[in-house]
């Protein structure tokens, strides 16, 4: 019997605290097969670690499946509880490879996205344009109304530069911008 676990993590220590976690709860297991791929700041961290089953066998295809999906900041471990029948080198890659491709597929898989933070200051008359543009594009943080509004968003850093152009588009730039 195979089990998949997929979680997501920020460090190599965050990784193998989780890997640890699982070995504990299935301390009974034949096998704890792990794997992460971790990009902290400019370097990443990949290991995969096959727990006793044959060199290749195990912990490089349940690597492979985050490297083939493009996944990083993630740890998968699949536990084997052996039942009596050799599947062979072919077969028990195929097997973990499954389990740990299962177990990315039921978990939520969630997008980073660089965001940049900006402060946007306008008049009443142009507010809810802003607001409707802001709604496609950011999220609002903070808003305040005074004799002006003015709002804090968070906006993807890749979709800045469009969101800034229609929002002067859409105002006739009758706004300030502040980049915090």
């Amino acid at each position: 019997m195979f089990i998949g676990y997929a979680s997501p993590v920020k460090s190599e220590a965050e990784a193998k605290t989780f890997i640890k976690g699982i070995k504990e709860l299935h301390r009974d297991a034949n096998h704890n097969v792990s794997a992460y791929f971790i990009k902290e700041k400019n370097s990443f961290a990949i290991k995969y670690d096959d727990d006793g089953e044959p060199a290749g066998s195990s912990g490089k295809p349940v690597f492979k499946i985050l490297e083939s999906k493009e996944i990083m900041n993630a740890t998968v471990v699949v536990t084997r509880y052996f039942g009596g029948i050799k599947l062979g080198f072919g077969g028990l890659s195929r097997a973990y490879r499954d389990t740990a491709l299962s177990a990315i597929e039921e978990a939520e898989i969630i997008e980073v996205f660089e965001q940049v933070r900006l402060g946007i200051r306008l008049g009443y008359a142009e507010s809810q344009k802003v607001r409707n543009l802001i709604e496609k594009y950011a999220v609002i943080q903070e808003e305040t109304y005074s004799d002006t509004v003015e709002f804090i968003i968070l906006v993807r850093k890749d979709l800045e530069d469009e969101f800034i152009r229609k929002i002067i588009d859409q105002t006739k730039n009758k706004l300030m911008f502040e980049r915090f």
